[in-house]
C-alpha cells in the first residue's frame, strides 16, 4: 500500500507464559547470587521443653508431691546367697529369651533400664538441700568459683534420673524404658547425686553417706551377681564420690574425661571401653537462628575464665603470656557467676574461634558454651577425651591443636588466621546443626545428650554382658590369679618370681623396682 513502511525484521509474537518463566528464571537467579547463606537447621528451643536445671527442678520437686509410688522389686533386707542364685536365674533366662524372640537384640532393641529405689537421702533430700539453698551466693570453692553454678555444669544426674523415672506418656525418648522388675533389665541405674552431696554436705556427713549408699547399693543381689558390671554410677564432677568409689570400679561411670594424667582417678579405674564421657551442661543460652544471624563476630580468639589452674591446666598461664597483647583476641580472667556468665555468653558471641584449653582436668565446661555459641573451639588439650565420639565427628566442629604446637611463638595465632572464610563458614553451619547434642533438657529430647548416652549404652551392652558372664564362670581363686592380667599390676608371686630370675641372672642384683 502507498506510502506504508514495511519492516525488514520479523515479527515475534511474545507468549505471556514464556515471559513468565523467564521473570521467574532470572529472579532465582539473582536470589541465589546475592543470597548471603543456605538455610540452616539450628537446635531450636521447644517451648514444652525445660533447658533450665533450676526451672526443671522446681517444677520436679512440686510435682514429686503428687507423684504415685512405683511397686518395683528392689531389695531392702537382708540378702542371702540364694537370693543372688534366684536373680541370676531370673536374669538369664529373660536374655534367653529376649535372644530367641528379638532377632535383633541386642542392637536395635531399646535398653531397659532399672531404676533404684534407693530411700530419699540420696535423692530428694539431696535436690531439695541444692533448691533450697542455691541463691547463697557467698557459698564459694577455694578457687572463687560460685559452688551451685558448678553443680549445674555437673548435673548430668538430675537430667537422666528424672527423665528415666518420667511416666512413659510424658517421655519423648523411645531408645530406652525403664523396667519395674529387675530380671528384666540390661542396666541398673544409681539414683546418688554425688555432686550435690560432695558440695553441700560437711564434709564428715558426706563421707558417712557415701559408705550408707555404697553398702545399700553393694547390698543389692543384682550388685552381687554381676559384682557391678551392669550399674551405671554418676560420678560426673571428678571429686565426688572420691573416698568410696575404688569399691565401685567395675561398675560404669558416667564422668567429665578419663584424666588419663592420673591426679583424679587411680589406674585402672576408668577407661572408655568401660565408662561413658558425657558433656558437661552448657553455662551460657543458646545462640539460636536470630542469634546466628544478628552476630557480628569480629574478634579472632576469645577466652574468658580462671588462669591459673592445675596439671595440665598450667598451660593457661602460658598462653595467656603469648596471646594477651596481639591483635583482635581478648582474653579476660573471670568466674562462672552471673556476670561471668553474661561476659563470657557476650565474648563468644562476637568472636569466630574460642580457646578451650585443659583445666584441673582435661576436660573443660567452655567446649560446651562455645559449641552452642556458635563459636569455633580451639582445643588445646592433649590428653582430653570427648562425649559420644563414636558418634559424633568433632573435627567438623571444633580445631584441635598440639600443646607443642600452641606454645610455639606466634604460631597459635598464624595458624587461625589461615583458616579460610570458606572453612570457616562451614564449621559455623557444623556448629548450629551439632548444638542440640549439647542440650540437656526435661523432658529429654530425641538426639539430645541423653539420648546418645543411651545409644551408647548399647554399643557397650554385649561386651559388658560377656565380662558379667565371665566373671561368673572363672572363680575367685581363679580371678586373683588373673589379676596382673586384668589389672596390669603384677601380683606379689609375680614379683618374686621376677626378683628370682633376675638373682639367677646377676648375683649382684639388690632388689631393684620392677
Amino acid at each position: 500500500m502507498a506510502g506504508k513502511r514495511h519492516s525488514s525484521t520479523p515479527k515475534f509474537h511474545q507468549s505471556p507464559l514464556l515471559i513468565f518463566i523467564l521473570s521467574l528464571l532470572a529472579f532465582s537467579l539473582l536470589f541465589y547470587v546475592f543470597s548471603p547463606s543456605p538455610t540452616v537447621p539450628h537446635a531450636t528451643l521447644n517451648r514444652n521443653v525445660d533447658y533450665s536445671f533450676v526451672s526443671s527442678l522446681e517444677k520436679f520437686l512440686i510435682n514429686s508431691k503428687f507423684h504415685t509410688t512405683v511397686t518395683d522389686d528392689t531389695v531392702t533386707g537382708t540378702v542371702t546367697q540364694q537370693d543372688v542364685e534366684k536373680i541370676d536365674v531370673l536374669i538369664s533366662r529373660k536374655q534367653t529369651r529376649r535372644i530367641y524372640d528379638d532377632s535383633f537384640y541386642p542392637p536395635s532393641s531399646p535398653i531397659r533400664v532399672y531404676v533404684y529405689n534407693m530411700p530419699p537421702k540420696f535423692t530428694y533430700d539431696l535436690l531439695w538441700l541444692f533448691r533450697n539453698t542455691y541463691k547463697e551466693t557467698h557459698n564459694l570453692t577455694s578457687n572463687g568459683s560460685p559452688v551451685h553454678r558448678l553443680i549445674e555444669q555437673h548435673s548430668i544426674d538430675y537430667w537422666l534420673w528424672t527423665d528415666l523415672i518420667a511416666p512413659e506418656s510424658e517421655r519423648l525418648l523411645k531408645n530406652v524404658v525403664r523396667v519395674h522388675k529387675q530380671e528384666e533389665a540390661d542396666f541398673f541405674y544409681i539414683p546418688f547425686f554425688t555432686t550435690i552431696s560432695f558440695f553441700l554436705l560437711e564434709k564428715q556427713q558426706c563421707k558417712a553417706l557415701y559408705r550408707e549408699a555404697l553398702k545399700w547399693v553393694t547390698d543389692q543381689p543384682t550388685w552381687k551377681r554381676s559384682e557391678g558390671r551392669d550399674h551405671i554410677l554418676p560420678v560426673h564432677h571428678p571429686w565426688s564420690f572420691k573416698s568410696v568409689r575404688k569399691f565401685m570400679k567395675n561398675a560404669i561411670w558416667l564422668l567429665p574425661d578419663t584424666d588419663s594424667t592420673g591426679n583424679w582417678y587411680k589406674p585402672g579405674q576408668v577407661y572408655l571401653e568401660k565408662d561413658l564421657i558425657l558433656p558437661y551442661v552448657p553455662n551460657v543460652d543458646l545462640c539460636d537462628s536470630k542469634c546466628f544471624s544478628d552476630s557480628k563476630r569480629n574478634t579472632l580468639l576469645f577466652f574468658r575464665g580462671r588462669l591459673k589452674r592445675n596439671a595440665g591446666g598450667k598451660i593457661r598461664a602460658k598462653l595467656m603470656t603469648e596471646l594477651s597483647s596481639a591483635k583482635d583476641v581478648v582474653i579476660e580472667e573471670g568466674s562462672a557467676g552471673e556476670t561471668g556468665k553474661a561476659a563470657a555468653q557476650s565474648g563468644m558471641r562476637k568472636s569466630i574461634f574460642c580457646l578451650s584449653p585443659a583445666g584441673d582436668t582435661p576436660s573443660s565446661a567452655r567446649l560446651f558454651d562455645a559449641i552452642v555459641s556458635g563459636c569455633i573451639p580451639v582445643v588445646i588439650s592433649d590428653e582430653l577425651e570427648l562425649p559420644f565420639e563414636g558418634i559424633l565427628d568433632y573435627r567438623k566442629i571444633a580445631l584441635f591443636v598440639s600443646s607443642g604446637d600452641a606454645l610455639q611463638p606466634g604460631w597459635l595465632l598464624t595458624f587461625l588466621r589461615s583458616v579460610s572464610p570458606a572453612q570457616i563458614r562451614e564449621m559455623q553451619l557444623n556448629l548450629a546443626k551439632h548444638s542440640r547434642h549439647f542440650l540437656y533438657s526435661h523432658p529429654a529430647e530425641p538426639m539430645g545428650p541423653e539420648d546418645l548416652v543411651w545409644r551408647m549404652m548399647a554399643g557397650k551392652l554385649v561386651n559388658m554382658k560377656l565380662h558379667v558372664r565371665r566373671s561368673q564362670r572363672v572363680g575367685q581363686k581363679e580371678r586373683k590369679k588373673l589379676s596382673f592380667e586384668e589389672s596390669g599390676e603384677p601380683s606379689r608371686r609375680w614379683k618374686t618370681h621376677v626378683i628370682y630370675v633376675c638373682l639367677s641372672l646377676d648375683p649382684s642384683f639388690k632388689g631393684h623396682r620392677v
